[in-house]
């Protein structure tokens, strides 16, 4: 990004809002949606700043603008902040009026009201009461706020959308703290209202990051982001897509259909979803773009009118398989897809989802079903067992999808070899489980290992299992933390060998925790005695438990895993 198209710099509220600038929150970006939750935390960082031994200033965050000519700016990021920032002063100024009403001061005060709104609000026509605003909200909001919020007049509460009914209560909800704060001041409430107002602006300050284009704004997203600040990609994202009918001067209609299919599309995947469903949809059909390269992509690609309303048929068409894989119970798949789609998420494999996607929409069902547990034992190969780095294995699932949305692919017989380069071979993925270590501290790692003892069980005694079932839990026949009875092991080898997944079997919940760290040889006639058959066989085949009976334990397991997942036409 060149220094030309990139400014960063820290400002108080003063400066920000001085100086004949102006800010504009683009005509789609989302509406106002704080709550008192959010108004409580600023009022209460404010006040701190406010008592004699208080903090002297508050940080606000980045706000992040975009402007050509740094006189009039377009809010990417922060406009909830600012707006409510705006709200506050407008309190500020209601309660300067009701001092003017009541005749307290009035000339005074009158001067310290025009003086505030003309600094911090905006010129108000004093004949016709329109404003020459120096923040403008989004298509939805705006005219609650000129109209209602700006003119200190009466705030009507019927007929107006939820967003201007929290833009209201913001209102009343600073109104009545700032009157509670100047309680203690008879006498003199319009110096401190005023004070206020002064106080504000000098105290609380952001970092403010100033862009050229909406490119250069989402680079910027694109970096604090990773640096943990969140911003919303959807939000940019849409108001770039929406300034390009903006610019072929479409009319509203059209500019409100897409905005309610938009908004459909992010309520049903939540907007902290819709740029990973984004990514995947588009490399479901198109040549692979990664996630810092997307909008880049998206903006040179889509363009003209036609491409918007083409972008947002694709996308609707993709979003009900998208949900499938990402929340498999709630979905209208046959319960075999369910399964496997569940079995990925399991796994937090999301590389395949382009694949998938691409496939759902052209390939029959037994075909995408097929495809669909080759994907499951893939990962586990390549993902799960292997930790191969994934950068070549999500290019070599895109390159197949584009086949497919090309529709030079057309069955599963032929896109199966067209995935030989991220399927481990026998000889890897046997040697890779026989060394297999996974820490069943974490939620995750400890469903996974469920998921494999169950599937080894099932392939040893044919009884299905749930593993997600409570009636059992994962078994460390050497204990986590060993105590008496296991001195055939080292602390060292202890500790190396306790998550390794040929120490690890099934056991009933009352009877594991009955076990508890003792012995191996307690454990052993209990094992004998076990549902489970995996079970069994470790108290059939080793009289006592060491090191090397891990390793032989393990290596049979290896063998059984080499020939569960395996796809045979990939050898």
């Amino acid at each position: 990004m060149a220094a030309t198209n990139f400014k960063t710099e820290n400002n108080i509220f003063r400066k920000l809002i001085g100086n004949g600038l102006t800010y504009c929150i683009p005509r789609f970006q989302r509406d106002y949606s704080w709550t008192a939750d959010e108004w409580e935390d600023l009022w209460l960082d404010l006040l701190g700043t406010l008592q004699p031994e208080g903090e002297p200033s508050h940080y606000m965050g980045y706000l992040v603008l975009q402007s050509a000519d740094d006189k009039t700016f377009a809010v990417i990021d922060g406009q909830q902040r600012l707006t409510t920032l705006s709200i506050i002063i407008l309190a500020i100024l209601k309660n300067l009026q009701r001092q003017i009403d009541a005749k307290n001061d009035a000339e005074a005060n009158q001067q310290r009201l025009q003086q505030i709104r003309q600094a911090y609000i905006g010129y108000l026509d004093p004949v016709t009461l329109v404003s020459r605003p120096k923040l403008t909200l989004n298509r939805n909001n705006n005219d609650y706020y000129q109209n209602y919020l700006v003119t200190l007049g009466h705030l009507p509460v019927r007929g107006f959308r939820s967003s201007e009914h929290l833009l209201r209560k913001a209102f009343e909800w600073f109104d009545k703290r700032v009157a509670d704060y100047i309680k203690p001041s008879a006498g003199n409430e319009g110096m401190r209202l005023a004070q206020l107002a002064e106080d504000i602006s000098d105290r609380l300050f952001f970092t403010v990051i100033t862009v050229t284009d909406e490119l250069n704004a989402y680079k910027v997203f694109e970096t604090l982001n990773a640096r943990g600040v969140r911003l919303s990609a959807t939000d940019l994202l849409k108001n770039y897509l929406f300034s390009v009918l903006d610019r072929q001067g479409q009319n509203d209609h059209e500019l409100r259909n897409l905005e309610d299919r938009w908004e459909a599309m992010v309520g049903r995947l939540g907007a902290e979803s819709f740029p990973d469903f984004l990514r995947v949809h588009w490399n479901s059909r198109r040549s692979f773009a990664r996630q810092a390269e997307l909008f880049k992509t998206i903006r040179s690609r889509i363009d003209t009118r036609e491409a918007v309303f083409q972008l947002l048929r694709d996308m609707e068409q993709d979003l009900d398989a998208y949900l499938a894989l990402s929340s498999p119970e709630a979905s209208d798949w046959p319960p075999d897809a369910k399964i496997l789609a569940s079995t990925l998420r399991t796994f937090n494999v999301r590389q395949p989802y382009p694949l998938l996607l691409a496939a759902k929409r052209q390939f029959n069902e037994t075909d995408f079903i097929g495809l669909l547990r080759a994907c499951v034992v893939i990962s586990m190969r390549f993902n799960v067992i292997g930790s191969y780095s994934t950068a070549e294995q999500e290019r070599t699932y895109n390159a197949v999808a584009e086949r497919i949305a090309k529709v030079e692919i057309t069955a599963l017989g032929q896109a199966l070899p067209a995935m030989s380069s991220i399927y481990p071979n026998d000889a890897a993925f046997r040697a890779a489980f026989a060394e297999k270590t996974i820490r069943t501290t974490l939620p995750r790692n400890n469903r996974v290992v469920r998921y494999i003892l169950c599937t080894l069980e099932k392939h040893l005694s044919g009884v299905e299992l749930s593993f997600t079932s409570d009636s059992f839990n994962v078994e460390h026949v050497l204990p986590q933390r060993p105590q008496s009875g296991w001195d055939a092991f080292s602390d060292e080898e202890a500790d190396a060998l306790a998550y390794r997944l040929g120490n690890m079997t099934l056991l009933q919940s009352g009877v594991n925790k009955d076990l508890g760290n003792v012995a191996y040889g307690v454990k052993r006639p209990v094992y004998q005695d076990s549902q489970f058959a995996i079970t069994r066989k470790i108290a059939e085949d080793n009289a006592e438990w060491t090191p090397e009976r891990i390793g032989a334990h393990q290596s049979w397991m290896a063998n059984q895993a080499t020939s569960i997942w395996r796809i045979g036409q990939l050898g």
